[in-house]
């Protein structure tokens, strides 16, 4: 008995031995990609880390000048002011995004007819570039609107939303969010999918109607997808920057002026290292949502 033991032991620890060794061709398959990645993403964001130290303007000369670009940062108010406007912005989006996307994909879910070509059709935004749409939509809200509203005696519609700085932002989150609404859609649409059919034919037995099946096993049953959409469309929103530029440039003024933006325009301004102060600390700040928006969902199912 001891003998038979002994042997199916050594054989279980061989068996886990050989169970966690990785083939050596797997690493060679993952090497180029980690190579380029490192050469055109890491290698990059650890050479700026270092200039932003300096007083570089991006050629030429340059010496350290310790945290004097990070001090000045927190006490520039254009630098604020995007920050503000990115995180306002990007909130907002988040928001508009995922409920009409939740209602279109509970609308396309459901028994109504042509919802496939529907389908098709919701998700054409998601193909076109947004540099596109939103030179588009820049001549829809300078030209098309006012001309509509002063046709019919709209006084509110004869003046554009991108000449307004207190409302340019309104703008900007109805266009970034008619392009972002179809990806959210798929996923909204793959997730009301897997739910059993068993689940809403027992609620209707038990006498609940649709807006009970709705709040009361929908939601529920999909609320790892929109911890997703969440996750994905802030991250995204955070990085705003080609809708902003065909709508508004950053104006009226620097209203609407982004993160992105801010740092890209000081690179060709000659404020090379300042900016990359600057998106040294936008870095730091999206890891640390990163890092909290995963402390929120540890421990759930996300699918």
């Amino acid at each position: 008995m001891s003998t038979t033991t002994t042997i199916v032991t050594r054989g279980d620890r061989i068996a886990r031995r050989s169970s966690r060794r990785v083939e050596p061709i797997y690493y060679l398959f993952l090497l180029p990609t980690l190579l380029l990645f490192t050469l055109a993403i890491t290698l990059p964001g650890v050479i700026g880390i270092f200039f932003s130290f300096t007083d570089s303007i991006g050629i030429g000369d340059w010496s350290f000048n310790g945290l004097t670009n990070y001090i000045a940062i927190f006490s520039d108010p254009a630098v604020l002011q995007s920050y503000l406007f990115t995180f306002g912005f990007s909130i907002a989006t988040v928001i508009v995004v995922n409920v009409v996307a939740f209602l279109l994909a509970v609308g396309l879910t459901s028994r109504i007819r042509f919802k496939t070509g529907l389908r098709t059709i919701f998700v054409i935004p998601m193909v076109i570039s947004g540099i596109i749409i939103a030179y588009v939509f820049n001549f829809l809200f300078s030209n098309s609107l006012p001309a509509a509203g002063a046709a019919t005696g709209i006084p509110w519609l004869e003046t554009s939303l991108l000449a307004n700085p207190d409302l340019a932002w309104i703008a900007i989150v109805i266009v970034t969010a008619w392009q972002a609404v179809p990806g959210t859609l798929l996923i909204y649409i793959a997730g009301l999918l897997s739910v059993p059919g068993e689940v809403y034919e027992a609620a209707s037995i038990d006498g609940a109607n649709k807006s009970q099946q709705l709040l009361r096993i929908t939601v529920p049953l999909v609320a790892g997808y929109v911890v997703i959409n969440i996750i994905l469309g802030f991250k995204g929103f955070l990085n705003a920057y080609d809708i902003i530029i065909g709508l508004t440039n950053g104006g009226p003024g620097t209203s609407t002026r982004s993160v992105a933006m801010t740092i890209i325009a000081g690179f060709n301004g000659g404020d090379y290292a300042y900016q990359m102060a600057n998106a040294t600390i936008f870095f730091i700040v999206a890891i640390l949502i990163s890092l909290l928006q995963l402390s929120m969902t540890r421990g759930r199912n996300a699918l």
